[in-house]
Protein backbone atom coordinates (compact mmCIF):
# COMPACT_ATOMS: atom_id res chain seq x y z
CA UNK A 1 0.00 0.00 0.00
CA UNK A 2 2.83 2.39 0.89
CA UNK A 3 4.49 1.62 -2.44
CA UNK A 4 1.28 2.42 -4.29
CA UNK A 5 0.87 5.70 -2.36
CA UNK A 6 4.44 6.67 -3.22
CA UNK A 7 3.74 6.16 -6.92
CA UNK A 8 0.64 8.35 -6.71
CA UNK A 9 2.66 11.10 -4.99
CA UNK A 10 5.31 10.99 -7.69
CA UNK A 11 2.55 11.13 -10.30
CA UNK A 12 1.08 14.22 -8.65
CA UNK A 13 4.50 15.87 -8.58
CA UNK A 14 4.89 15.01 -12.25
CA UNK A 15 1.58 16.64 -13.12
CA UNK A 16 2.45 19.72 -11.03
CA UNK A 17 5.80 20.06 -12.79
CA UNK A 18 4.52 19.37 -16.28
CA UNK A 19 4.05 23.03 -17.19
CA UNK A 20 7.64 23.93 -16.28
CA UNK A 21 8.95 20.86 -18.11
CA UNK A 22 7.10 21.84 -21.26
CA UNK A 23 9.09 25.09 -21.23
CA UNK A 24 12.31 23.41 -20.20
CA UNK A 25 15.25 24.40 -22.40
CA UNK A 26 17.63 21.50 -23.08
CA UNK A 27 21.21 22.24 -22.05
CA UNK A 28 22.95 19.22 -23.59
CA UNK A 29 23.68 18.24 -27.15
CA UNK A 30 22.72 14.63 -26.41
CA UNK A 31 19.03 13.78 -26.30
CA UNK A 32 19.85 11.05 -23.75
CA UNK A 33 21.60 13.55 -21.45
CA UNK A 34 18.64 15.90 -21.73
CA UNK A 35 16.27 13.07 -20.81
CA UNK A 36 18.42 12.13 -17.82
CA UNK A 37 18.47 15.72 -16.58
CA UNK A 38 14.72 16.14 -16.99
CA UNK A 39 13.90 12.86 -15.22
CA UNK A 40 16.07 13.91 -12.28
CA UNK A 41 14.38 17.31 -12.18
CA UNK A 42 10.99 15.61 -12.19
CA UNK A 43 11.98 13.23 -9.38
CA UNK A 44 9.37 10.88 -10.76
CA UNK A 45 11.07 7.51 -10.29
CA UNK A 46 13.08 5.84 -7.53
CA UNK A 47 16.74 5.23 -8.47
CA UNK A 48 16.35 1.60 -9.61
CA UNK A 49 13.37 2.35 -11.88
CA UNK A 50 15.03 5.54 -13.13
CA UNK A 51 18.04 3.51 -14.24
CA UNK A 52 15.79 1.02 -16.04
CA UNK A 53 13.84 3.75 -17.81
CA UNK A 54 16.95 5.60 -18.97
CA UNK A 55 18.38 2.32 -20.30
CA UNK A 56 15.13 1.72 -22.21
CA UNK A 57 15.19 5.27 -23.56
CA UNK A 58 18.80 4.82 -24.63
CA UNK A 59 17.83 1.71 -26.60
CA UNK A 60 14.98 3.67 -28.19
CA UNK A 61 17.36 6.44 -29.31
CA UNK A 62 19.80 3.89 -30.73
CA UNK A 63 17.03 2.12 -32.65
CA UNK A 64 15.97 5.42 -34.22
CA UNK A 65 19.53 6.05 -35.33
CA UNK A 66 20.08 2.49 -36.53
CA UNK A 67 17.09 0.15 -36.88
CA UNK A 68 17.46 -3.03 -34.85
CA UNK A 69 16.38 -5.25 -37.76
CA UNK A 70 17.75 -5.76 -41.22
CA UNK A 71 14.50 -6.66 -42.97
CA UNK A 72 16.23 -8.52 -45.78
CA UNK A 73 17.60 -11.03 -43.22
CA UNK A 74 14.17 -12.12 -42.01
CA UNK A 75 13.35 -15.71 -42.90
CA UNK A 76 11.01 -18.51 -41.79
CA UNK A 77 11.75 -19.78 -38.26
CA UNK A 78 14.45 -22.51 -38.22
CA UNK A 79 12.89 -25.97 -38.42
CA UNK A 80 14.95 -27.36 -35.55
CA UNK A 81 13.36 -24.81 -33.18
CA UNK A 82 9.77 -25.43 -34.33
CA UNK A 83 7.52 -27.92 -32.56
CA UNK A 84 3.97 -28.88 -33.49
CA UNK A 85 1.95 -29.39 -30.32
CA UNK A 86 0.20 -32.32 -32.01
CA UNK A 87 3.61 -34.08 -32.31
CA UNK A 88 4.47 -33.73 -28.63
CA UNK A 89 4.26 -37.12 -26.91
CA UNK A 90 1.86 -37.38 -23.97
CA UNK A 91 3.20 -36.96 -20.46
CA UNK A 92 3.46 -40.40 -18.83
CA UNK A 93 0.53 -41.20 -16.53
CA UNK A 94 2.87 -41.59 -13.60
CA UNK A 95 1.52 -39.70 -10.59
CA UNK A 96 4.97 -39.39 -9.01
CA UNK A 97 6.45 -37.96 -12.22
CA UNK A 98 3.62 -35.47 -12.65
CA UNK A 99 3.98 -34.44 -9.01
CA UNK A 100 7.71 -33.84 -9.56
CA UNK A 101 7.11 -31.79 -12.72
CA UNK A 102 4.40 -29.58 -11.27
CA UNK A 103 6.24 -29.04 -8.01
CA UNK A 104 8.96 -27.28 -10.01
CA UNK A 105 6.41 -24.90 -11.61
CA UNK A 106 5.40 -21.29 -11.03
CA UNK A 107 2.44 -19.66 -12.80
CA UNK A 108 2.62 -15.95 -13.52
CA UNK A 109 -0.31 -13.90 -14.81
CA UNK A 110 0.20 -10.42 -16.25
CA UNK A 111 -2.45 -8.46 -14.38
CA UNK A 112 -1.68 -4.85 -15.20
CA UNK A 113 -4.64 -3.83 -17.34
CA UNK A 114 -7.94 -2.18 -16.57
CA UNK A 115 -11.07 -3.07 -18.51
CA UNK A 116 -11.18 0.36 -20.14
CA UNK A 117 -11.77 -1.06 -23.63
CA UNK A 118 -15.04 -2.47 -22.24
CA UNK A 119 -16.04 0.62 -20.28
CA UNK A 120 -14.70 -0.60 -16.91
CA UNK A 121 -12.53 1.30 -14.44
CA UNK A 122 -11.46 -1.71 -12.37
CA UNK A 123 -8.91 -4.47 -13.11
CA UNK A 124 -9.89 -6.54 -16.10
CA UNK A 125 -9.19 -9.68 -14.07
CA UNK A 126 -12.22 -8.82 -11.89
CA UNK A 127 -14.70 -8.83 -14.81
CA UNK A 128 -17.15 -11.74 -14.57
CA UNK A 129 -16.75 -14.13 -17.48
CA UNK A 130 -18.65 -17.36 -16.83
CA UNK A 131 -21.07 -18.54 -14.13
CA UNK A 132 -20.44 -15.40 -12.02
CA UNK A 133 -16.70 -16.22 -12.08
CA UNK A 134 -14.10 -13.60 -13.01
CA UNK A 135 -10.82 -14.13 -14.87
CA UNK A 136 -9.10 -14.28 -11.49
CA UNK A 137 -11.63 -16.74 -10.06
CA UNK A 138 -11.09 -19.08 -13.02
CA UNK A 139 -7.30 -18.81 -12.69
CA UNK A 140 -7.46 -19.64 -8.99
CA UNK A 141 -9.63 -22.69 -9.72
CA UNK A 142 -7.13 -23.93 -12.31
CA UNK A 143 -4.17 -23.66 -9.93
CA UNK A 144 -6.12 -25.05 -7.01
CA UNK A 145 -7.09 -28.10 -9.09
CA UNK A 146 -3.44 -28.82 -9.96
CA UNK A 147 -2.41 -28.49 -6.33
CA UNK A 148 -5.17 -30.78 -5.09
CA UNK A 149 -5.00 -33.33 -7.91
CA UNK A 150 -1.24 -33.88 -7.71
CA UNK A 151 -0.45 -32.90 -4.12
CA UNK A 152 1.81 -30.01 -5.10
CA UNK A 153 2.27 -26.35 -4.28
CA UNK A 154 2.21 -24.41 -7.55
CA UNK A 155 2.29 -20.72 -6.58
CA UNK A 156 0.30 -18.12 -8.51
CA UNK A 157 2.11 -14.83 -9.13
CA UNK A 158 0.13 -11.76 -10.17
CA UNK A 159 2.18 -9.04 -11.82
CA UNK A 160 0.12 -5.89 -11.27
CA UNK A 161 0.45 -2.31 -12.41
CA UNK A 162 -0.02 0.65 -10.09
CA UNK A 163 -3.53 0.89 -11.58
CA UNK A 164 -4.52 -2.62 -10.49
CA UNK A 165 -2.35 -3.41 -7.47
CA UNK A 166 -4.45 -1.90 -4.68
CA UNK A 167 -7.75 -3.36 -5.89
CA UNK A 168 -6.19 -6.75 -6.61
CA UNK A 169 -4.74 -6.89 -3.09
CA UNK A 170 -8.27 -6.52 -1.72
CA UNK A 171 -9.80 -9.04 -4.11
CA UNK A 172 -7.37 -11.85 -3.36
CA UNK A 173 -8.26 -11.81 0.33
CA UNK A 174 -11.22 -14.04 -0.50
CA UNK A 175 -8.81 -16.79 -1.57
CA UNK A 176 -7.01 -16.99 1.79
CA UNK A 177 -8.58 -20.35 2.65
CA UNK A 178 -8.00 -21.83 -0.81
CA UNK A 179 -5.39 -24.44 -1.61
CA UNK A 180 -2.84 -22.16 -3.25
CA UNK A 181 -0.28 -19.47 -2.49
CA UNK A 182 -0.70 -16.11 -4.22
CA UNK A 183 2.12 -13.58 -4.59
CA UNK A 184 1.51 -10.08 -5.95
CA UNK A 185 4.16 -7.78 -7.34
CA UNK A 186 3.95 -4.40 -8.97
CA UNK A 187 5.49 -3.61 -12.32
CA UNK A 188 7.98 -0.82 -12.78
CA UNK A 189 6.42 2.54 -13.63
CA UNK A 190 7.87 4.56 -16.48
CA UNK A 191 6.87 8.04 -17.62
CA UNK A 192 5.41 8.72 -21.01
CA UNK A 193 7.40 10.96 -23.34
CA UNK A 194 5.96 14.00 -25.02
CA UNK A 195 6.36 13.87 -28.78
CA UNK A 196 7.60 17.29 -29.89
CA UNK A 197 8.07 18.69 -33.39
CA UNK A 198 11.28 20.64 -33.45
CA UNK A 199 12.67 19.84 -36.84
CA UNK A 200 11.42 19.21 -40.34
CA UNK A 201 12.06 15.51 -39.74
CA UNK A 202 9.43 15.48 -36.98
CA UNK A 203 11.91 14.12 -34.46
CA UNK A 204 10.91 13.04 -30.99
CA UNK A 205 11.56 15.70 -28.39
CA UNK A 206 14.00 15.18 -25.59
CA UNK A 207 11.33 14.54 -22.94
CA UNK A 208 8.98 15.37 -21.09
CA UNK A 209 7.23 12.95 -19.03
CA UNK A 210 3.75 13.00 -17.64
CA UNK A 211 1.96 10.59 -15.29
CA UNK A 212 3.61 7.17 -15.14
CA UNK A 213 2.36 3.98 -16.67
CA UNK A 214 3.04 0.35 -15.87
CA UNK A 215 5.60 -1.34 -18.10
CA UNK A 216 6.52 -5.03 -17.90
CA UNK A 217 10.24 -4.62 -18.37
CA UNK A 218 12.53 -7.59 -18.66
CA UNK A 219 14.45 -6.57 -15.55
CA UNK A 220 11.31 -6.08 -13.47
CA UNK A 221 10.00 -9.45 -14.59
CA UNK A 222 13.35 -11.01 -13.75
CA UNK A 223 13.24 -9.62 -10.20
CA UNK A 224 9.77 -11.06 -9.70
CA UNK A 225 10.77 -14.51 -10.89
CA UNK A 226 13.91 -14.61 -8.81
CA UNK A 227 11.93 -13.58 -5.73
CA UNK A 228 9.61 -16.53 -6.30
CA UNK A 229 12.47 -18.95 -6.92
CA UNK A 230 14.77 -17.83 -4.13
CA UNK A 231 12.32 -16.49 -1.57
CA UNK A 232 11.62 -12.96 -0.28
CA UNK A 233 14.26 -10.23 -0.76
CA UNK A 234 16.52 -9.47 2.16
CA UNK A 235 17.16 -13.18 2.88
CA UNK A 236 20.11 -14.03 0.62
CA UNK A 237 20.90 -17.29 2.40
CA UNK A 238 17.39 -18.69 2.27
CA UNK A 239 17.30 -22.13 0.56
CA UNK A 240 15.89 -22.25 -2.95
CA UNK A 241 12.24 -23.21 -3.25
CA UNK A 242 12.98 -25.83 -5.92
CA UNK A 243 11.09 -23.98 -8.65
CA UNK A 244 12.72 -24.37 -12.06
CA UNK A 245 10.18 -23.34 -14.71
CA UNK A 246 7.62 -20.59 -14.99
CA UNK A 247 4.58 -20.35 -17.22
CA UNK A 248 3.69 -16.74 -18.10
CA UNK A 249 0.51 -15.53 -19.79
CA UNK A 250 -1.98 -12.67 -19.86
CA UNK A 251 -4.68 -12.98 -17.21
CA UNK A 252 -7.38 -12.32 -19.84
CA UNK A 253 -6.29 -15.26 -22.01
CA UNK A 254 -8.73 -17.96 -20.93
CA UNK A 255 -6.94 -20.60 -23.03
CA UNK A 256 -3.59 -20.20 -21.26
CA UNK A 257 -3.46 -23.13 -18.84
CA UNK A 258 -0.66 -25.46 -17.72
CA UNK A 259 -0.42 -28.26 -20.28
CA UNK A 260 1.31 -31.32 -18.82
CA UNK A 261 2.36 -32.72 -22.20
CA UNK A 262 4.01 -29.42 -23.10
CA UNK A 263 5.61 -29.09 -19.68
CA UNK A 264 7.04 -32.63 -19.86
CA UNK A 265 8.44 -32.00 -23.36
CA UNK A 266 10.09 -28.73 -22.32
CA UNK A 267 11.71 -30.44 -19.32
CA UNK A 268 12.76 -33.42 -21.40
CA UNK A 269 14.38 -31.21 -24.07
CA UNK A 270 15.94 -28.95 -21.41
CA UNK A 271 14.57 -25.90 -23.21
CA UNK A 272 15.40 -22.56 -21.63
CA UNK A 273 12.60 -20.59 -23.27
CA UNK A 274 9.54 -21.45 -25.34
CA UNK A 275 6.77 -19.40 -26.89
CA UNK A 276 3.42 -20.68 -28.07
CA UNK A 277 2.24 -19.56 -31.51
CA UNK A 278 -0.92 -20.07 -33.55
CA UNK A 279 -1.76 -19.82 -37.24
CA UNK A 280 -2.67 -16.18 -37.80
CA UNK A 281 -6.22 -15.33 -38.92
CA UNK A 282 -7.99 -12.13 -39.92
CA UNK A 283 -8.94 -11.64 -36.27
CA UNK A 284 -5.29 -11.24 -35.23
CA UNK A 285 -4.76 -7.60 -36.13
CA UNK A 286 -2.17 -6.54 -33.56
CA UNK A 287 0.62 -8.44 -31.86
CA UNK A 288 3.80 -10.21 -32.88
CA UNK A 289 4.74 -12.79 -35.49
CA UNK A 290 7.36 -15.52 -35.07
CA UNK A 291 10.09 -15.30 -37.71
CA UNK A 292 13.66 -16.47 -38.18
CA UNK A 293 16.61 -14.12 -37.79
CA UNK A 294 20.25 -15.07 -37.59
CA UNK A 295 19.37 -18.76 -37.39
CA UNK A 296 17.12 -18.36 -34.33
CA UNK A 297 13.39 -17.73 -33.75
CA UNK A 298 12.48 -14.10 -33.18
CA UNK A 299 9.21 -12.31 -32.37
CA UNK A 300 8.58 -9.16 -34.39
CA UNK A 301 5.70 -6.88 -33.42
CA UNK A 302 3.49 -5.88 -36.35
CA UNK A 303 3.46 -2.31 -35.09
CA UNK A 304 7.23 -2.06 -35.63
CA UNK A 305 7.09 -3.14 -39.27
CA UNK A 306 7.32 -0.16 -41.66
CA UNK A 307 3.99 0.55 -43.34
CA UNK A 308 5.39 -0.13 -46.81
CA UNK A 309 6.55 -3.61 -45.72
CA UNK A 310 3.56 -4.63 -43.58
CA UNK A 311 1.42 -6.41 -46.19
CA UNK A 312 4.35 -8.40 -47.56
CA UNK A 313 5.51 -9.22 -44.02
CA UNK A 314 2.07 -10.48 -42.95
CA UNK A 315 1.81 -12.67 -46.06
CA UNK A 316 5.26 -14.18 -45.61
CA UNK A 317 4.97 -14.95 -41.89
CA UNK A 318 1.81 -16.38 -40.37
CA UNK A 319 2.74 -17.67 -36.89
CA UNK A 320 1.14 -15.36 -34.34
CA UNK A 321 2.57 -14.96 -30.83
CA UNK A 322 0.05 -15.89 -28.11
CA UNK A 323 2.23 -14.43 -25.33
CA UNK A 324 2.09 -17.81 -23.59
CA UNK A 325 5.68 -18.24 -22.41
CA UNK A 326 7.63 -21.02 -20.70
CA UNK A 327 10.98 -20.07 -19.17
CA UNK A 328 13.72 -21.77 -17.19
CA UNK A 329 14.34 -19.75 -14.03
CA UNK A 330 18.05 -20.59 -13.80
CA UNK A 331 18.62 -19.41 -17.37
CA UNK A 332 16.60 -16.29 -16.65
CA UNK A 333 18.61 -15.61 -13.49
CA UNK A 334 21.83 -15.90 -15.49
CA UNK A 335 20.69 -13.39 -18.12
CA UNK A 336 19.36 -10.90 -15.58
CA UNK A 337 22.57 -11.08 -13.52
CA UNK A 338 24.66 -10.39 -16.64
CA UNK A 339 22.22 -7.70 -17.85
CA UNK A 340 21.85 -9.55 -21.15
CA UNK A 341 18.05 -9.24 -21.46
CA UNK A 342 18.26 -6.61 -24.19
CA UNK A 343 14.97 -6.45 -26.10
CA UNK A 344 13.81 -4.29 -28.99
CA UNK A 345 11.80 -1.29 -27.87
CA UNK A 346 8.30 -0.88 -29.25
CA UNK A 347 6.71 2.55 -29.47
CA UNK A 348 3.03 3.17 -28.81
CA UNK A 349 1.59 6.63 -29.47
CA UNK A 350 -1.20 7.98 -27.28
CA UNK A 351 -3.05 11.25 -26.82
CA UNK A 352 -2.91 12.33 -23.16
CA UNK A 353 -4.32 15.61 -21.84
CA UNK A 354 -4.28 17.02 -25.35
CA UNK A 355 -0.61 16.11 -25.86
CA UNK A 356 0.87 13.61 -28.28
CA UNK A 357 2.92 11.19 -26.24
CA UNK A 358 4.83 7.98 -26.79
CA UNK A 359 5.04 4.97 -24.53
CA UNK A 360 8.09 2.69 -24.63
CA UNK A 361 7.36 -1.01 -24.29
CA UNK A 362 9.04 -4.37 -24.67
CA UNK A 363 7.40 -7.68 -25.58
CA UNK A 364 8.07 -10.57 -23.18
CA UNK A 365 8.06 -13.19 -25.95
CA UNK A 366 10.83 -11.33 -27.77
CA UNK A 367 13.18 -12.53 -25.01
CA UNK A 368 13.44 -15.74 -27.04
CA UNK A 369 16.36 -14.12 -28.86
CA UNK A 370 18.35 -13.92 -25.61
CA UNK A 371 18.33 -17.63 -24.71
CA UNK A 372 20.33 -20.54 -26.14
CA UNK A 373 17.98 -23.55 -26.09
CA UNK A 374 14.66 -22.25 -27.40
CA UNK A 375 11.57 -23.50 -29.17
CA UNK A 376 8.39 -22.12 -30.72
CA UNK A 377 5.43 -24.44 -30.19
CA UNK A 378 2.60 -24.23 -32.73
CA UNK A 379 -0.60 -24.78 -30.75
CA UNK A 380 -4.33 -25.00 -31.36
CA UNK A 381 -6.29 -21.76 -31.12
CA UNK A 382 -7.94 -23.14 -27.98
CA UNK A 383 -4.72 -22.03 -26.22
CA UNK A 384 -5.41 -18.42 -27.23
CA UNK A 385 -8.76 -17.02 -26.05
CA UNK A 386 -8.03 -13.40 -25.08
CA UNK A 387 -10.88 -11.14 -24.03
CA UNK A 388 -10.09 -7.64 -25.28
CA UNK A 389 -13.64 -6.54 -26.09
CA UNK A 390 -17.28 -7.45 -25.55
CA UNK A 391 -17.13 -9.31 -28.87
CA UNK A 392 -14.61 -11.65 -27.25
CA UNK A 393 -16.77 -11.80 -24.11
CA UNK A 394 -19.76 -12.81 -26.25
CA UNK A 395 -17.72 -15.74 -27.58
CA UNK A 396 -16.43 -17.11 -24.26
CA UNK A 397 -19.81 -16.68 -22.55
CA UNK A 398 -21.59 -18.65 -25.27
CA UNK A 399 -22.53 -22.33 -25.31
CA UNK A 400 -19.39 -23.01 -27.37
CA UNK A 401 -17.68 -23.53 -24.04
CA UNK A 402 -18.20 -25.21 -20.71
CA UNK A 403 -16.06 -24.80 -17.59
CA UNK A 404 -14.10 -27.65 -16.02
CA UNK A 405 -11.74 -27.03 -13.09
CA UNK A 406 -11.56 -23.36 -14.07
CA UNK A 407 -10.66 -24.06 -17.71
CA UNK A 408 -12.85 -23.47 -20.75
CA UNK A 409 -13.68 -26.64 -22.66
CA UNK A 410 -14.96 -26.56 -26.26
CA UNK A 411 -18.43 -28.02 -26.86
CA UNK A 412 -18.58 -31.45 -28.51
CA UNK A 413 -21.02 -29.87 -30.97
CA UNK A 414 -18.05 -27.99 -32.45
CA UNK A 415 -15.75 -30.94 -33.26
CA UNK A 416 -13.35 -28.99 -35.47
CA UNK A 417 -12.46 -26.67 -32.58
CA UNK A 418 -12.85 -23.53 -34.71
CA UNK A 419 -14.33 -20.31 -33.33
CA UNK A 420 -16.67 -17.95 -35.18
CA UNK A 421 -15.60 -14.38 -35.85
CA UNK A 422 -17.71 -12.02 -33.73
CA UNK A 423 -18.00 -8.28 -34.43
CA UNK A 424 -20.41 -6.40 -32.20
CA UNK A 425 -21.22 -2.76 -32.96
CA UNK A 426 -20.41 0.28 -30.84
CA UNK A 427 -23.73 -0.06 -29.01
CA UNK A 428 -22.19 -3.11 -27.31
CA UNK A 429 -18.84 -1.51 -26.42
CA UNK A 430 -19.23 -1.29 -22.64
CA UNK A 431 -19.98 -4.30 -20.46
CA UNK A 432 -23.02 -2.49 -19.10
CA UNK A 433 -24.53 -1.90 -22.57
CA UNK A 434 -23.54 -5.38 -23.69
CA UNK A 435 -25.38 -7.05 -20.81
CA UNK A 436 -28.43 -4.86 -21.36
CA UNK A 437 -28.65 -6.04 -24.97
CA UNK A 438 -28.47 -9.74 -24.11
CA UNK A 439 -30.88 -9.89 -21.14
CA UNK A 440 -31.48 -13.62 -21.66
CA UNK A 441 -27.84 -14.52 -22.20
CA UNK A 442 -25.72 -15.13 -25.29
CA UNK A 443 -27.57 -16.91 -28.14
CA UNK A 444 -26.71 -20.46 -29.14
CA UNK A 445 -23.83 -20.23 -31.64
CA UNK A 446 -22.40 -23.74 -31.99
CA UNK A 447 -23.24 -23.71 -35.72
CA UNK A 448 -22.24 -20.11 -36.38
CA UNK A 449 -19.40 -19.11 -38.74
CA UNK A 450 -19.41 -15.37 -38.26
CA UNK A 451 -21.54 -12.62 -36.73
CA UNK A 452 -21.57 -8.89 -37.38
CA UNK A 453 -23.99 -6.70 -35.45
CA UNK A 454 -24.51 -3.00 -36.19
CA UNK A 455 -27.03 -0.55 -34.86
CA UNK A 456 -29.69 -0.77 -32.15
CA UNK A 457 -29.95 -4.56 -31.78
CA UNK A 458 -31.17 -6.50 -28.76
CA UNK A 459 -31.17 -10.30 -28.54
CA UNK A 460 -34.29 -12.04 -27.28
CA UNK A 461 -34.88 -15.33 -25.53
CA UNK A 462 -33.99 -18.76 -26.98
CA UNK A 463 -32.16 -17.33 -30.00
CA UNK A 464 -30.05 -19.64 -32.17
CA UNK A 465 -27.60 -18.20 -34.69
CA UNK A 466 -26.36 -20.38 -37.54
CA UNK A 467 -24.06 -20.12 -40.55
CA UNK A 468 -25.58 -17.65 -42.98
CA UNK A 469 -27.26 -15.65 -40.20
CA UNK A 470 -24.15 -13.57 -39.82
CA UNK A 471 -25.34 -9.95 -40.16
CA UNK A 472 -27.85 -8.00 -38.11
CA UNK A 473 -28.49 -4.32 -38.48
CA UNK A 474 -31.09 -2.19 -36.77
CA UNK A 475 -31.58 1.51 -37.28
CA UNK A 476 -32.25 3.69 -34.26
CA UNK A 477 -35.89 4.38 -33.50
CA UNK A 478 -37.10 1.00 -34.73
CA UNK A 479 -38.89 -1.15 -32.15
CA UNK A 480 -36.72 -3.96 -30.78
CA UNK A 481 -37.52 -7.50 -31.74
CA UNK A 482 -35.88 -10.92 -31.66
CA UNK A 483 -33.54 -11.43 -34.63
Amino acid sequence: MAHNTGIRRRSMRAEAGLESLLHYQPTHSSVEDNMKEAVHMLDLLPPDQRKGFLRLFGQFVQQRQKPALEWARLEPPPREAMVQATDIPPCPKDQALRHELLDKMVILKLNGGLGTSMGCTWPKSAIEVRNDLSFLDLTVRQVEYLNSMYGVDVPLVLLDSFKTHETTAKIIRKYRMHNLTIHTFMQSCHPRIIKARHSAADAFGAVWGIPPIGVVSSRARGRVLLAVRLGPPGKPHQPETGKEYIFISNVDNLGATVDLDMLYHIFDQEAEFAVEAIERTRADLTGGLVVGYGGKPKVVELSTVPTERRDQFAKKFNLFNTNNIWANLRALQRLVAKEEMSLEVNVRERQVSGLKTIQLETCGASAIQCFDKVMAIVVNRARYLPVKSTSDLFLVQSNLYGVRHGSLVMSAERPDGSTPLIKLGREFTSVEDYLRRIPHGVPTITQLDHLTVAGDVMFGENVTLKAGDGYYRRERGVRDHDP
